[in-house]
């Protein structure tokens, strides 16, 4: 009677993976100074359109 041995082999890594950390991705143009302050004031704006917040507060 042969039995057959098997060994198993661990999952195999993503290739992708090497490929973003050498190139260190991330996200496009992370300071901009502009685009937080435009994301502050929509934020605002929403909270204002909501009721969470009055216009006596947008100034805080």
């Amino acid at each position: 009677m042969n039995m057959k041995i098997t060994i198993k082999l661990p999952k195999p890594r993503n290739p992708l993976v090497v490929a973003a950390r050498t190139r260190k991705a991330g996200s496009h143009d992370g300071y901009n100074p502009a685009r937080q302050v435009r994301r502050a004031e929509k934020q605002k704006l929403n909270q204002i359109l909501s009721g969470r917040k009055t216009r006596e507060d947008h100034d805080t």
